[in-house]
């Protein structure tokens, strides 16, 4: 059982998501929430992870090395090395622990690459996922393996969570390492300023992305904490997608450039479609977003312009 004194440990909570996570408990009445470091602790390390599991009724594994495109097909190696450690080692040292909730959070990377759009969560093992980001994909899909393995042979109460591309204030805007609104928006603003001509955008534009509220993620996330006990995945969405070249004119208009387009087709667009079906998680913890989408990316630029803008 989850409760007001429960001691809960948000691995990751400094980061983009886990900011509004620990922000989300604190606004319900939880104060016992430990946050470890990356600099005091190495969750590829089974000694530090023994030592955050001894300090927890609750894990809320948000802690991930991650990155767009560019990023994944230079470090693929090593985003599958560091997110598949950090993950079965906490959930093994927090297995043999007394009775802790463990609350593992995946990836929508984990889908295959041709998956019957909306996304549902029984398509899961359906095919390989999509080649630019399938190591990370497939380190944080282990994730599932480990929580129903550990759960069948232990009993232990670990939950997998799915959420699909996250954005909003605070996101991550450095170009090595953005995912793909940030990115856009930090390359549209920066040419207006610049009064360039055009923007170069990878790929052809049709692809297509489903995007959710980093508050509404964090919403999802203390809510499945609070009522979700079951070994099945479940779908974290809008419920909505939209092209990415209908994503770049959203984005233009908003910061108002006027400049052109140029589409480098050279570059891979990822996976073709992506957009889940969100009803196990309304029909199993109440949840369904909340932030339109248009005013959740205006926010975000708002947000950036504030604090990155001349």
């Amino acid at each position: 059982m989850v409760d007001r004194n429960s001691r809960i440990v948000v691995t990751g909570g400094a980061g983009f998501l886990g900011r509004y996570v620990v922000g989300k408990l604190k606004d319900k009445g939880y104060r016992n929430i430990f946050i470890p470091r990356s600099k005091q602790y190495d969750l590829r390390k089974q000694s530090d992870c023994k030592k955050i599991a001894s300090k927890a009724d609750v894990i809320i594994h948000l802690a991930a090395n991650v990155g767009g495109i560019g990023y994944n097909q230079k470090f693929p190696a090593t985003l599958f090395y560091d997110n598949l450690l950090m993950g079965i080692n906490l959930i093994h040292q927090s297995c043999k622990a007394y009775n802790i909730k463990f609350v593992a959070v995946g990836t929508v990377c984990a889908y295959p690459k041709y998956t019957p759009v909306p996304f549902k969560e029984e398509s899961l093992w359906d095919g390989y996922p999509e080649e630019t980001n399938a190591p990370y994909g497939l380190a944080k899909k282990m994730l599932l393996v480990a929580s129903q393995s550990y759960r069948k042979q232990y009993n232990f109460n670990c939950i997998y969570l799915i959420p699909v591309n996250l954005y909003g204030p605070g996101d991550n805007f450095n170009p090595e390492k953005s995912h793909v609104i940030p990115a856009l928006i930090r390359k549209i603003y920066t040419a207006k300023v610049k009064k360039e001509r055009y923007v170069t955008v990878w790929g052809t534009g049709k692809a297509s992305r489903e995007f959710l509220f980093v508050e509404d993620a964090a919403e999802a996330i203390v809510a499945a904490m609070e009522k979700y006990n079951k070994q099945e995945p479940v779908n974290l969405g809008y419920g909505q997608d939209i092209s990415i070249s209908e994503l770049v004119s959203k984005i233009s208009g908003i910061i108002k450039y006027r400049g052109q387009t140029l589409w480098d087709k050279t570059k891979p667009d990822g996976q073709p479609r992506r957009l889940l079906n969100v009803d196990k998680a309304y029909t199993e913890f109440g949840f369904r977003a909340k932030t339109d989408f248009d005013t959740g990316l205006r926010k975000t630029i708002n947000w950036y312009i504030k604090k990155y803008g001349k």
